[in-house]
């Protein structure tokens, strides 16, 4: 299909927190004005993959959980009909590669400005700010406190 008459892909990266519900509204409100298509992906990696530190085990994770609790969020945020415009992805690995891996030929990736570690008053978290750094295509930065988002 020609680029030029494809609907406008909108990824938006997802964690269960306030700012990442909150970029999900965004993006949704935001297909809607250029009639496009959101994707929320979530990730996840077990401690350890990346470094040589420790084996990379996780007795506690649980991919069908995850990808439940996925579905759930994106139903409690936007309610049932908005959920249905949405496609849902668990990824496995790093947050920052999986989104910048996810945002490739996308029109937009959209990020919360805090996720779920790091210091609770800092402007910018690690994720959002990596992805600023290294996405391959516009990105919108969303605050939870956001009147707009």
């Amino acid at each position: 299909m020609d680029r030029q008459h494809e609907a406008p892909r909108i990824v938006v990266g997802i964690d269960g927190s306030p700012s990442s519900q909150a970029a999900l509204r965004w993006a949704v409100r935001y297909a809607g004005l250029v009639s496009g298509r959101v994707e929320a992906v979530a990730a996840w990696d077990l401690p350890g993959a990346a470094s040589w530190s420790a084996p990379a085990v996780d007795a506690t994770f649980d991919e069908e959980e995850a990808e439940r609790r996925l579905v759930e969020e994106v139903h409690t945020v936007l309610g049932e009909d908005g959920a249905s415009s949405v496609h849902q992805r668990l990824v496995r690995g790093n947050p920052v590669d999986v989104l910048v891996d996810a945002a490739t030929g996308a029109d937009m990736l959209v990020v919360g400005s805090r996720g779920r570690g790091g210091f609770s008053r800092a402007l910018l978290g690690s994720v959002s700010q990596q992805t600023a750094l290294h996405a391959p295509c516009p990105i919108t930065i969303v605050r939870a406190d956001d009147p707009a988002g």
